[in-house]
């Protein structure tokens, strides 16, 4: 066993008996290059990650490899989901010397941290383009000895360069109309009409983007907008993306030929799953959609049944690497998740199976590796299908009765089938068919806890229950809440960024744990009606003021006290999650609806600079600070919902505040100047009965009574 053996990052933990001498990234490994005067060799990586597996088996296993790593260098593993700083830091340099990045890392560096070689994945023996790993340390080591005043200008220049990229954006003024209308002219040059998806081999679900064109139909009518997101949402959900047995997205999907069925990469990850339970939610609030429905519960359920963790949290992934389940030992990615036709037919008989292979897409040569295929929704047939059911759920979602909201959704496999009829089949195959998944070797989970992208899945989660009045959903959502407050939280209001088995890393949390974490406080506030998220929420983005926020209002990922790095993260570009920048800007918006607070609106604005910067040129990439810019451009709204909780009009206000459609509301629910919220203060009710007032900028219009009428407060152009 190497120094890795007592860390509690399950990543580290599956290279602890490599013959590599690993050190974890501390001081001590720097001091130990210096002592020995020998460079750094960074390794970074994830624990779903397939490729750092492969490399690991590949080089990290092999004694002759490892030996000549112990001889040369000072070995450090870094998990990239405990430390993003370190992973941020070190990308970037590789990104801006190599042209692309990914992971596992490679990079070697100076014992001062000054990066001067870089790479990614390397073969353990040469390909056209591409060294073997060996090569790469023979030639590193070379350098390192005959030529060190050649590396260390190389490492110097390369660490200016970096210093030299503070973002400053607190005078490009707020975005605009204009400015989202530009992202969204750039962002229909980039979509393939053929096939709803954005262009490009290698597709990742654009959620941010989603929930940014969501919003612009929501507050300025946009056809457009809906149409791509529909389009979008629809050619994820049919495709292998999707899981089709058991819900929940896969990490992304590639195209292996022209034509050809897209092939995923199997890895689940919480972010993905949490962001898109919450985009599919709010795909159906805005149209009522069946599909859209029953992805959006689906992931949810995903979500609990998979991730959820002993103490209430949600563990971080699922591995893309599974043992085969012949028993032979051997693992091979997506072996949890593909079949057969043989497979089929033990588990459902001839007749299900041949239904089933037509309706999946499952063919005798199979559509993935080694005969296998992987389950997909081929064609247009579920659009065909639900097309019938989307009216049916809009007017169970419009007149808030949660039970035909329900029963609306019994009709997801006879859309899915496009025959009615199928319902039943359908239903049954995927129950089958899951059953007999669960039996085989499972996918290995990454069990650790993320404080950002909890607060992602509790937002997600609370909504969903809400939305589809389903206290379970509320309560897991809580309960995680609970657990970032009870073991993530000390008493300065300081995060830890993971936790394990009840136990709180060591790392400290990052702008996006603050960010993340109020915005799922902040949704928990607004659905539950308890007061206490909104103040935990408070917390968290105070701190961001305080220690995150630099004197021109630019955003840092890192706090102000944090371990020094090369140069301080500092990244406004969503990645497979919002970015820290963005994310805060929402949070502290939120926040300024809630409570009034001039402090945090004035910090949101200056924030929201960069969207205006960049949101026209690279939408793609600004997907959740345009999103925020929606809600900016909208108000956004401030809803006060007074009443008796747990009275029947009181409880059908509440359910369409949530439901209402303007981008960005807030919702404050209770007793008339209950004290819970600042929203409720001098909010009385309305001869008697609950009432509704929705407000911006706390100036409010009329209180309604009616559902109907609060409705049309809410909708667009209201």
């Amino acid at each position: 066993m190497n120094r890795l053996a007592g860390v509690t990052s399950p990543y580290l933990l599956q290279h602890a008996d490599n013959p590599v001498d690993w050190w974890p990234w501390q001081p001590e490994a720097f001091d130990e290059a210096r002592r020995r005067d020998v460079p750094v060799l960074l390794s970074v990586g994830y624990s779903a990650c397939h490729w750092c597996h492969v490399m690991a088996h590949e080089s990290f296993e092999d004694d002759g490899t490892a030996a000549y790593m112990n001889e040369h260098f000072v070995s450090v593993k870094v998990d990239r989901e405990e430390r993003p700083d370190v992973d941020a830091v070190y990308m970037e340099a590789v990104q801006a010397a190599t042209g692309q990045g990914g992971w596992p890392m490679t990079v070697f560096m100076t014992p001062d941290g000054e990066p001067f070689y870089f790479g990614t994945y390397f073969p353990p023996e040469p390909r056209p383009g591409t060294p073997s790993f060996r090569q790469v340390l023979e030639g590193v080591h070379g350098a390192w000895t005959s030529r060190r005043d050649e590396v260390g200008e190389v490492a110097a220049k390369i660490t200016r360069d970096l210093a030299g990229r503070e973002l400053r954006t607190g005078d490009a003024g707020l975005p605009t109309d204009e400015t989202q209308a530009m992202a969204l002219l750039r962002l229909t040059r980039d979509i393939d009409p053929a096939t709803g998806w954005f262009r490009g081999d290698t597709r990742f679900p654009p959620s941010m983007v989603i929930e940014f064109l969501l919003r612009h139909h929501a507050r300025a009518g946009s056809v457009a907008a809906l149409e791509m997101a529909e389009g979008l949402c629809g050619a994820m959900a049919r495709s292998s993306l999707y899981d089709q047995v058991g819900g929940g997205f896969h990490r992304y999907v590639l195209t292996p030929a022209p034509g050809a069925p897209l092939v995923p990469h199997f890895e689940k990850m919480l972010y993905d799953n949490a962001l898109l339970c919450r985009v599919y939610a709010h795909l159906w609030r805005l149209t009522g959609s069946a599909p859209a429905r029953r992805v959006a519960l689906e992931t949810a359920d995903f979500m609990v049944r998979e991730l959820r963790t002993p103490e209430g949290g949600f563990a971080s992934a699922l591995d893309a690497d599974s043992a085969l389940p012949d028993g032979s030992g051997k693992h091979a990615e997506g072996a949890y998740y593909v079949w057969t036709p043989g497979g089929l037919r033990e588990v459902l008989g001839e007749e299900d199976a041949e239904f089933a292979m037509r309706y999946f897409g499952v063919t005798e040569e199979g559509t993935f590796e080694h005969g296998s295929s992987v389950l997909r929704l081929p064609g247009d047939a579920e659009d065909a299908g639900d097309a019938g059911d989307a009216g049916d759920a809009r007017d169970a979602r419009d007149t808030g009765d949660a039970g035909d909201a329900g029963d609306a959704g019994d009709a997801r496999d006879a859309g899915d089938a496009g025959d009615a009829g199928d319902a039943g089949r359908v239903a049954s195959v995927r129950g089958r068919l899951l059953a007999a998944r669960e039996e085989r070797p499972r996918p290995g989970r990454d069990d650790k806890i993320v404080a950002a992208w909890n607060g992602l899945a509790i937002a997600a989660l609370a909504e969903v229950g809400g939305y589809f009045d389903r206290p379970d959903l509320v309560e897991r959502a809580t309960e995680a809440a609970d657990l970032l407050v009870r073991l993530h939280m000390d008493d300065a209001a300081r995060l830890a960024r993971t936790s394990r088995d009840g136990r709180a890393g060591a790392n400290a949390g990052v702008l996006e744990d603050y960010a993340d974490a109020a915005e799922g406080f902040l949704a928990l506030a607004s659905v539950t009606g308890e007061g206490a998220w909104l103040d935990f929420a408070g917390l968290l983005l105070d701190g961001v003021l305080e220690r995150f926020t630099g004197s021109e209002g630019q955003l840092y990922d890192t706090a102000q006290d944090a371990e020094r790095l090369i140069r301080r993260p500092q990244d406004p570009t969503d990645n497979a999650a919002p970015a820290g920048w963005t994310a805060a800007a929402g949070a502290l918006l939120s926040y300024a609806a809630h409570t009034g607070s001039r402090a945090h609106r004035t910090a949101a604005e200056r924030a929201l600079g960069v969207v205006r910067a960049l949101g026209p040129r690279a939408p793609r990439f600004m997907g959740w600070g345009l999103a925020v810019a929606e809600a900016l451009l909208d108000g956004p709204r401030e809803v006060a919902v007074v009443g008796t909780p747990g009275e029947a009009g009181m409880r059908k206000l509440h359910r369409a505040a949530l439901l209402g459609a303007a981008p960005g509301a807030v919702v404050a629910a209770g007793g008339p100047d209950s004290g819970e919220f600042p929203l409720l203060a001098d909010r009385p009710l309305v001869d008697g009965k609950p009432a509704a007032y929705v407000c911006r900028h706390f100036v409010c219009a009329a209180p309604v009574t009616e559902v109907d009428a609060l409705r049309e407060e809410l909708t667009p152009g209201a």
